[in-house]
């Protein structure tokens, strides 16, 4: 992996190259509160933005609190969130995490990763995202996009995005932390493409260890 020094350097670039958090980022998905980030979180597992979208919309439509989800029944739940897949077993996660979150916290999402993590159907990713968004702390949450980009360039090396998401909170410089999370998703979406690398407009490219390894290839394309 890259060493400390170049991992401040790649933030530092990336800081200059990237716009960052804006006025208009929103929560997961771009809900209200916690509770709502959370079962969006959920539902995106394996969906795209528009369908989650679709399924977050109808399920709110109806209720918009654990007490009003609990309320419903398993058929409505999963009729409403049918645009984003997978809705029976979504549908069994939502219930178990309103459940839990009124038995163990009195129906308040908390504000910690150790939290957020003890409640049914949040991961790492959820946790993170709804920290950063949701309640504002300084934390580097981990998508498919940050995952591809900080193991090309050599600021991780780790198989699953949680093992990125640790090494990058062990790694990254705490000033990076507020934002990295946006220049590395609008450098995986702009530059550091899946398919496409945008090489020769990157900002990292001399230090980064998948150019260095591809380079001739880069060049010939």
């Amino acid at each position: 992996m890259l060493d400390e020094k170049q991992v401040e350097t790649v933030f530092e670039r990336l800081r200059e190259a990237m716009p960052g958090r804006t006025r208009n980022a929103k929560g997961p998905k771009g809900q209200p509160d916690a509770f709502r980030s959370c079962i969006s979180c959920m539902l995106s597992a394996q969906s795209l933005d528009r369908n989650t979208a679709k399924a977050a919309d109808a399920l709110f439509a109806l209720a918009t609190t654990p007490e009003g989800i609990l309320e419903l029944d398993d058929t409505t739940i999963a009729a409403a969130i049918k645009p984003c897949g997978l809705y029976n077993n979504k549908t069994r996660s939502i219930r178990r995490f309103c459940e839990t979150l009124l038995a163990e916290h009195g129906g308040t999402v908390p504000d910690t990763r150790e939290g957020l993590l003890s409640l049914p159907g949040i991961g790492r990713k959820c946790a993170d995202i709804v920290m950063s968004f949701t309640f504002g702390k300084d934390v580097i949450a981990v998508d498919t996009h940050v995952h591809r980009v900080c193991n090309r360039i050599g600021l991780t090396h780790a198989k699953t995005a949680d093992r990125t998401a640790q090494q990058l909170e062990d790694r990254a410089p705490g000033w990076a932390l507020a934002d990295g999370h946006f220049w590395l998703i609008q450098f995986g979406k702009r530059v550091c493409k899946a398919r496409a690398p945008q090489c020769e407009t990157c900002p990292v490219s001399d230090m980064c260890e998948w150019y260095a390894a591809h380079q001739d290839e880069t060049q010939e394309a």
